[in-house]
């Protein structure tokens, strides 16, 4: 079979829709999520850095989170904007391989990054006495840094295995960014050791996140049920309620994505997945972790009334 010539090469993102009356109405759909996506975590992350009762390693982590989000949302989102607006929907093999590779990179960090919060958390709830000396400023910044480590080191490895493929003359991918299951379609060769790969990955890091953040919630909901005082029962759980509601929408879209057999790929079903955990989780997890949490919206509130006092003078 004729293969194209990859030194050179460029891939189609056929992108959600052909459609030109639901163009206009996705670009205007992803350029809100993408806008309150960069508004809401950026804003998380100030709000942190101004309310000094919010400099704790929990608050530590999430404006880690918040970032990854940021970055993650943004490796995406600004091109899938310009494919839809444009007939171009041309991506170059490289801008395409830095796509996926910080895609994976992120989605990774995010994954254990949300693994160190349960692991805060478990310690928070059932060891509350030795807390700050067990979480300290240096195993939090040990456990940040691993994480990045660790997941930009993964994608490596699966950046360079899918792009030393040979790709058939078709170079259309039926999705709307560069991710390796639709990549795998389009090869010639077979892709059996990509896809182990694949699983063995997210055997390591996906998974054994997934399992250590579920461990430390069997602890976490064991000590809240011992807690005699309703009262006491319902502040333990609302310190961990939003990191929950984050893991399981996160997790469970991650999942389906990459640990389905090959043969019940549905390229229509996998683009809607993806925006799940690209777009959508991205712009609520700030919604998520604030929306209940006193602190953070008294700050807000000092804020806006400081800069409404300086514009009045």
């Amino acid at each position: 079979m004729e293969l194209f010539n990859q030194s050179s090469s460029r891939f189609i993102l056929l992108g959600l829709s052909n459609a030109p009356e639901l163009r206009l109405l996705y670009f205007l759909l992803f350029f809100l999520m993408y806008t309150a996506t960069l508004f809401g975590n950026l804003l998380l992350i100030i709000v942190v850095r101004l309310n000094s009762r919010l400099q704790t390693p929990m608050y530590f982590f999430l404006s880690n989170l918040a970032f990854i989000d940021i970055c993650f949302s943004t490796t995406i989102v600004p091109k899938i904007l310009a494919n839809t607006i444009s007939h171009d929907q041309v991506i170059s093999f490289l801008g395409c391989a830095t796509q996926m590779y910080f895609h994976l990179a992120l989605g990774a960090t995010e994954c254990l990054i949300l693994a160190v919060m349960a692991y805060d958390r478990y310690i928070a709830v059932c060891k509350p006495l030795q807390y700050n000396a067990i979480v300290d400023k240096k195993l939090c910044l040990s456990m940040a840094s691993g994480s990045w480590t660790v997941s930009f080191l993964n994608s490596v490895i699966h950046a360079v295995f899918t792009f030393q493929l040979p790709y058939c003359k078709s170079n259309h991918v039926n999705h709307f960014f560069c991710e390796m299951p639709p990549l795998f379609r389009l090869s010639c060769a077979d892709t059996w050791f990509n896809e182990i790969a694949v699983y063995i990955s997210g055997g390591l890091i996906a998974l054994c996140s997934f399992l250590l953040t579920l461990l430390s919630y069997v602890h976490i909901i064991s000590a809240i049920l011992n807690i005699h005082c309703s009262k006491g029962r319902q502040k333990a759980f609302s310190t961990c309620s939003s990191h929950l509601v984050a893991v399981s929408l996160y997790y469970g879209t991650i999942m389906f994505m990459y640990f389905r057999p090959r043969s019940i790929y549905s390229p229509n079903r996998d683009s809607i997945v993806s925006i799940l955990y690209t777009v959508v989780t991205p712009m609520l997890n700030p919604i998520i972790y604030s929306v209940r949490n006193k602190d953070f919206t008294e700050t807000i509130k000092k804020t806006i009334s400081s800069i409404s006092f300086s514009r009045s003078m």
